[in-house]
């Protein structure tokens, strides 16, 4: 992905800042900061003499871009369709709008999907208050993991192979 320059603060400027400077004003870890380069979420950057990664305000502004959308639980391919859109194309703004009413429906099912897992923590908890010989909570998850299915084949194997390798 090239630079985006859709954000006014986004002009040419001097000042350069190495990764762990940039990851400190973006709030954004220097390992992110390498994971987001090589997804194509921000330019490879240019090096130094002395070959340290070298970040503009504006890179620093697309880092917080990018720590904002994620904050929001943002998928990184979320974030890569913002990124590539112009805030002064009327176009782009449909397709903003778009792409946050499509996440608005994943975050409204997730949260159907959290409420279903609250009730089903709450019944478990309800199961034991503590003063019986033995805890019902343990007992009940025991109970669910040998009502679980047997993993795939391919699963099997390289779950017995990893407890192998313990």
């Amino acid at each position: 992905m090239t630079k985006t320059t859709n954000h006014p603060r986004d002009a040419a400027t001097p000042t350069l800042h190495r990764i762990g400077v940039a990851a400190r004003l973006s709030g954004v870890s220097v390992a992110n900061i390498r994971f987001y380069e090589k997804e194509g979420l921000l330019p490879v950057m240019e090096r130094s003499d002395s070959s340290y990664r070298l970040y503009s305000v504006g890179d620093i502004h697309q880092l917080r871009f990018i720590r904002l959308c994620r904050a929001m639980d943002m998928s990184l391919g979320e974030v890569r369709t913002l990124l590539g859109l112009d805030l002064s194309r009327k176009a782009d703004c449909a397709t903003a709008r778009t792409a946050l009413d499509e996440h608005l429906l994943h975050v409204q099912a997730r949260l159907k999907e959290l409420k279903a897992l609250a009730q089903d923590l709450q019944a478990l908890r309800q199961r034991c208050d503590g003063t019986d010989n033995r805890c019902h909570i343990i007992e009940a998850l025991h109970e669910r993991a040998d009502a679980l299915p047997a993993p795939p084949a391919r699963a099997a194997a390289a779950a017995a192979a990893a407890r192998r390798h313990v």
